[in-house]
């Protein structure tokens, strides 16, 4: 299914500003091409590149790194529960609390390559997995209706968001 697909109200209106980083194409393929991306932007990084910071109070590279696939692995589960029917409403996250809970300035460059690569291909096979009929369920996220395809093209969006911020803002 395209990002044409979504609809008003399949998401949070939040999220819009990480859709319109995204072409309409169809998600397994989108899905595939930002994480080709991603990883080649990660092979031009240096180990010290993961301590940088572009202004005091800023994230590190590692702690956005940390950031992108805790996001990644929230929006799969919700995607998961809702596909699978499950009607619990789902919370929120305080991606302030993760990020340092996570002690992402003590890992490696080649372990963040690892677990994203491991991470988007999971995430990939979830979606691929879906129906059309699940993709489109509705479910409860974070205080507003979300379905499953939603959480797909957020996950690419708002890696994009992150990749854009990496060049404008930490020059890399």
């Amino acid at each position: 299914m395209k990002l044409s697909s979504l609809k008003p109200g399949d998401y949070l209106s939040f999220y819009q500003t990480y859709l319109d980083y995204l072409p309409d194409e169809d998600l397994i393929d989108l899905l595939k091409t930002s994480r080709d991306e991603f990883l080649q932007f990660l092979d031009t990084l240096k180990e010290a590149d993961l301590q940088h910071y572009y202004a005091e109070g800023k994230w590190t590279v590692a702690q956005v790194l940390q950031h992108l696939l805790d996001t990644e692995r929230i929006f799969q589960y919700r995607a998961l529960c809702i596909a699978r029917n499950d009607l619990t409403s789902l919370p929120g996250f305080d991606q302030d609390a993760y990020v340092p809970a996570s002690k992402a300035n003590k890992r490696s460059l080649v372990s963040f390559r690892v677990e994203f690569e491991l991470v988007r291909n999971s995430g990939i096979s979830l979606f691929e997995s879906f129906s059309d009929e699940m993709l489109t369920t509705q479910g409860n996220a974070n205080g507003s209706n979300f379905i499953p395809l939603a959480a797909g093209f957020i996950t690419a969006g708002h890696q994009k968001h992150h990749l854009i911020l990496f060049q404008e803002r930490y020059g890399l």
